[in-house]
């Protein structure tokens, strides 16, 4: 086998730079990142003399792994300290969430992509090559874990020693024992004055069962132990169990969109070797590439021109449109016959929402950068609408308000999209008399009186079941809030002395708006949240309607609970009363059940005063000039139109306002 030697410059910027030689001459390539320079400027060099030699790396020192935690319980910070231990990057740099490369990352303080690095770690007078990737907290990412889980064969999970085991803890807990991983515990922020060690040790053994006898304890903040963690991912993971003798396959499992080379596959090599100049065959759209560019993540995109059996890296092979990168997809080399690979579960939307261009001149830019934008999230479902108010536009699923909030703030920072993101709804189900179904993901699909008494068997709403683990002296509080939200309380059960981990089935509707800012507020934020699918269930549904001068706002149209309807009805014509702005004519607001008027405000009319000239003289003449006026606008109010601001749409979205 030729040895293969990669001299990496590990001096990082903007732009990655290496030189590809043509005949006598050289050309020097410059290929931006899609990160932002703020960024990629803080990842220090660290080794500039370091050489790698990636066929020396046989299957058995390899180790895929993943970090696994609960939002906040410290997964970029440990991602940091282990790139720093292994030299993968300066000590010298403030390094704070180098993994974290979006920008509404490091705004929100949170991961929402998962990340790839590789790193070289030598143990017992052995090089290993570890492949670690960090994945988010929040139970809106959670497909993102799933996907990363799916490339590893063992995993980090992370408690924080002050806070013990938390809901998505336990999702995420769940869906690596569900995927057949070895599972490190690994305790973290042990030097804080709160932290209580034995105590979580113990909801460990009690909730999952583990053997906890060599539970890793450390701080990533400060370094404590951290030379404790690598050891114990060689020794325990086990291997890629893949061949480098059988024939080339592997496994796409994330991709972006680089504006220079098109788009950028994350592979993870199940058997065979994948050399730069190989021609490879997707199996889910059988079509052809050429790979012009492979290499791993060292933390960013190092060219090394070969990937083997068990390594991850990335490849540019000349993908010019988005919709070609399927997640879960199996690359091979042509005219070669293999056993594909599994790949993914699509993602199940849970919540529903429009998003409209502000200017229609602007609808092809935004459907390509929203193709670009769902290349780098496979969570997101497209599917195209017209909304009479607003135009074309698209019908997005997402897996959470989190999930859609930073998609819109996404579409905003990284592609300058101005936008219109209209009420979220969540997917009900229509079952008709003849016993065929329909899903409405949209409010203006939703049957109309007529079809609903001659058609319609039954009507049913998207159930979840959740999880909460909150202390003991709260749950008077969150049984009331359950209650609120017509949940059904089925189990509750002490994780240990002092936390209590309770389960309802609660209406998809109702977590979707501001259940968790509700359940934080009521615990003082010490309550945790997750959820997952329970089926559907008959429900009293019906579509209230917003009006605007007896035409009705199709954008601002949504299903609720019938009990419901009376609130949010008042609720939302006041709301709408402090963002329209006033007319020279009536504005009438209205809420309607059908052709029931639910409630009702107007603003009043701007006036100039016609009398104003009139001094003396006969009643009659005023009276005669008030009343051409009157006409006028009755006119105006017959052919004026009133737009409806895009505040409306988040004055509605924010129960806060």
């Amino acid at each position: 086998m030729t040895l293969l030697l990669l001299q990496v410059s590990r001096r990082v910027t903007c732009y990655s730079r290496y030189t590809r030689r043509i005949g006598n001459i050289s050309f020097l390539q410059n290929c931006q990142r899609p990160y932002s320079k703020s960024t990629t400027e803080k990842i220090k060099a660290a080794d500039p003399t370091k050489t790698i030699d990636l066929p020396s790396f046989p299957a058995e020192n390899i180790r895929n792994f993943s970090i696994i935690a609960h939002i906040d319980h410290g997964k970029s910070t440990l991602a940091d300290r282990l790139l720093e231990h292994t030299n993968t990057i300066s000590l010298r740099g403030s390094n704070k969430q180098v993994l974290d490369k979006l920008k509404v990352e490091r705004e929100r303080g949170i991961t929402v992509k998962a990340q790839t690095v590789s790193m070289f770690y030598n143990y017992k007078g052995k090089d290993y090559l570890l492949n670690l990737i960090d994945t988010p907290g929040h139970v809106d990412f959670s497909y993102e874990v799933s996907r990363s889980l799916a490339a590893c064969q063992g995993c980090l999970l992370l408690v924080d020693a002050a806070q013990g085991i938390q809901a998505q803890t336990v999702a995420n807990f769940y869906l690596a024992f569900g995927e057949g991983l070895h599972i490190i515990p690994v305790l973290n922020k042990i030097d804080l004055p709160g932290a209580e060690p034995e105590r979580t040790i113990k909801q460990l053994e009690s909730a999952f069962e583990l053997d906890t006898s060599s539970v890793l304890q450390i701080s990533a903040k400060s370094g404590i132990n951290i030379d404790s963690i690598l050891p114990s991912v060689i020794e325990n993971i086990p291997c890629p169990s893949g061949s480098i003798q059988k024939p080339f396959r592997a496994l796409l499992f994330d991709s972006w969109y680089d504006k220079y080379v098109g788009v950028v596959c994350m592979l993870g090599v199940v058997d065979g070797v994948l050399r730069k100049g190989d021609k490879v065959l997707s199996a889910y759209s059988d079509t052809k590439y050429e790979i012009t560019e492979v290499g791993i993540m060292y933390p960013e995109q190092v060219p090394t021109g070969y990937l083997h059996a068990g390594q991850v890296g990335y490849v540019v092979c000349g993908m010019k449109s988005a919709s070609e990168a399927h997640i879960g997809d199996t690359f091979h080399h042509i005219n070669e016959k293999v056993e594909l690979l599994p790949g993914f579960q699509p993602a199940q939307s849970m919540v529903f929402a429009g998003i409209f261009p502000v200017d229609t001149n602007d609808f092809r830019k935004l459907d390509d950068n929203i193709k670009k934008l769902t290349l780098n999230d496979a969570s997101v479902s497209v599917h195209k609408e017209t909304s009479n108010a607003l135009g074309q536009g698209w019908r997005l699923g997402f897996l959470g308000t989190l999930h859609m909030d930073v998609f819109r703030q996404r579409l905003e920072n990284e592609y300058d999209a101005n936008i219109i993101v209209t009420q979220p709804t969540v997917p009900y189900k229509v079952v008709f008399k003849d016993k065929t179904t329909r899903i409405i993901r949209n409010p203006s699909d939703f049957p109309d009186s007529e079809e609903k008494a001659f058609k319609v068997l039954r009507l049913e709403e998207p159930m979840v079941l959740a999880t909460m683990i909150f202390p003991e002296e709260y749950m008077g509080k969150m049984i009331e809030l359950c209650g609120s939200r017509r949940g059904e309380q089925r189990d509750y059960v002490y994780v240990d002395d002092k936390r209590v981990m309770m389960k309802y089935v609660l209406p998809l509707a109702e977590v979707v708006q501001d259940f968790y800012d509700e359940l934080k507020s009521r615990s003082s934020g010490y309550a945790t949240f997750d959820y997952e699918e329970h089926g559907y269930e008959e429900s009293d549904l019906v579509k209230m309607s917003v009006l605007l001068n007896s035409k009705p706002v199709d954008a601002l149209s949504v299903i609720l609970h019938r009990s419901q309807v009376e609130q949010v009805g008042r609720d939302w014509v006041k709301r709408l009363k402090n963002v329209i702005q006033r007319q020279l004519f009536d504005v009438v607001i209205q809420t309607a059940l059908g052709s029931k008027i639910v409630a009702r405000e107007t603003i009043s009319a701007l006036r100039k005063n016609v009398t104003a000239k009139c001094y003396g003289g006969d009643v009659s003449r005023k009276m005669k000039l008030l009343q051409k006026q009157k006409e006028g606008k009755k006119r105006m109010k017959s052919i004026g139109n009133v737009e409806v601001p895009q505040s409306a749409f988040y004055q509605l979205m924010d129960k806060k306002s």
